[in-house]
């Protein structure tokens, strides 16, 4: 093996040392560039939001997404989940007034009252059926009187009623029968309310045993 004179070799090493800090120093410049600096692009709009004038957003800020409600009005985060303002069921009370003959005629107001807190509205017929004491339905359900509907505001304690109709049975001559319980349905609920009946006997079959409700309007009763 050829022996190299002794500064030749000490020169060799000392470049391969530079040359070896060379390429170390590049893969650092590279892995930083990945991982902490801005891209160009990113750098811009870092640049742009810092500008006089500029919208500055804070860390957590989150845009508010479309159709949200506002924050900064009382009760309309409430007021959105209680729908379009109809009464429900929950918050009226249903009553059967005094009758009201004529004609043949036996007419009864039913009535259904505001017991909320809130104002809300109510718009059409009512649902009705006579009901006995086990439940069972007796006779076909009222059929809706021609009319006008108006939606009526009922501000709490305010009422709206329903006019319900049939022929005397003593003068139509139709199958009878006594109820236990009118059960009153508001408009485009589900759920009724039980009103006791006291009225007598109501037509259930055969001729002239039809039973009608009107639309409701505002008030107790004409």
């Amino acid at each position: 093996m050829a022996n190299t004179p002794q500064p030749l070799r000490r020169t060799a090493l000392l470049a391969s040392g530079v040359a070896l800090l060379g390429l170390l120093t590049a893969c650092g410049d590279e892995n930083a560039t990945s991982s902490g600096t801005p891209r160009p692009s990113e750098a811009a709009r870092t640049a742009a939001a810092t500008e006089p004038g500029s919208a500055t957003a804070t860390p957590g800020d989150t845009a508010p997404s479309v159709g949200a409600a506002p924050t900064d009005t009382a009760g309309s985060a409430s007021a959105s989940a209680r729908g379009d303002g109809r009464c429900h069921t929950s918050e009226l009370r249903a009553a059967v007034g005094r009758v009201d003959p004529g004609a043949g005629q036996r007419n009864f107001p039913v009535v259904l009252t505001n017991t909320s807190d809130r104002t809300c509205t109510v718009y059409g017929y009512p649902g009705a059926a006579f009901v006995a004491a086990s439940g069972k339905h007796l006779g076909p359900d009222p059929e809706r009187a021609p009319g006008s509907p108006e939606t009526l505001t009922l501000t709490p304690g305010r009422s709206a009623w329903a006019g319900l109709s049939f022929s005397s049975p003593q003068i139509s001559g139709a199958r009878t029968a006594t109820p236990a319980a009118l059960l009153v349905t508001p408009p485009d609920e589900r759920e009724p309310l039980e009103v006791r009946w006291t009225a007598g006997e109501v037509p259930v079959g055969g001729n002239a045993s039809s039973v009608s409700v009107t639309a409701l309007e505002a008030g107790t009763g004409p």
